[in-house]
C-alpha cells in the first residue's frame, strides 16, 4: 500500500523541469489613433509583425526565471494601428538528473513551449479589449528560434574576436 505513493514522490523528484510561477513581468498595449483606425473606411487586412524572443537568467542553483519577449505591430497603408510588448516570465527549477548539456534546450526550447499558450492569451484579450479582433498568435517553432539565437550568439562571438 504505501510503495504508491513513494514512486509518485520518486516520479516527481525526476522531473526534468518544475514550473514554480508565472507571471507579466512587462506590458505595454499602445492605440495610437483610434478615431482614424475605427472610422477609416478601409477595411484592408493589416500588416502585422510579431518579433519573439526567449532568455533564461538563473537565479541561483538550478532555478532560473525564462523570459518571453513578444513584440506585435500592426499597420494599414503605414499607419500605426497598435503596437503591444509583453515580457512574459517564469520562474523554473531543472531537476538533479538534468545534465549541464541538456539545461540550454530545455530552459530556451521546452520552457517557452510551456509558457506560450498563456502568454498568447494575454495578447488576445488585450487585443480584443483594445477594440481589434483577438490576434491569435500562431505555434511558435522554439528549437528554430533556439537554433537561431545560438548561431546569433556565435555570430557575434566570431566578429567581436576579430578586433
Amino acid at each position: 500500500m504505501s510503495t504508491e505513493p513513494k514512486e509518485k514522490n520518486a516520479t516527481a523528484m525526476t522531473l526534468p523541469i518544475t514550473i514554480h510561477a508565472q507571471y507579466i513581468k512587462d506590458f505595454s498595449f499602445e492605440n495610437p489613433s483610434p478615431i482614424t483606425s475605427f472610422t477609416n473606411e478601409n477595411h484592408a487586412q493589416p500588416n502585422i509583425s510579431v518579433s519573439i524572443q526567449a532568455k533564461a537568467d538563473n537565479l541561483g542553483g538550478r532555478n532560473f526565471e525564462v523570459v518571453l519577449d513578444i513584440r506585435i505591430d500592426a499597420t494599414r497603408d503605414g499607419n500605426s494601428l497598435f503596437v503591444t510588448e509583453l515580457s512574459y516570465a517564469g520562474i523554473i527549477s531543472l531537476g538533479e538528473s538534468v545534465a549541464e548539456e541538456d539545461a540550454g534546450p530545455l530552459l530556451m526550447i521546452e520552457s517557452p513551449r510551456l509558457l506560450f499558450p498563456f502568454a498568447r492569451n494575454i495578447l488576445a484579450d488585450v487585443t480584443r479589449d483594445g477594440g481589434f479582433p483577438p490576434l491569435m498568435l500562431a505555434p511558435v517553432d522554439f528549437a528554430a528560434l533556439y537554433e537561431q539565437q545560438k548561431n546569433q550568439e556565435l555570430k557575434d562571438g566570431k566578429s567581436g574576436s576579430k578586433e
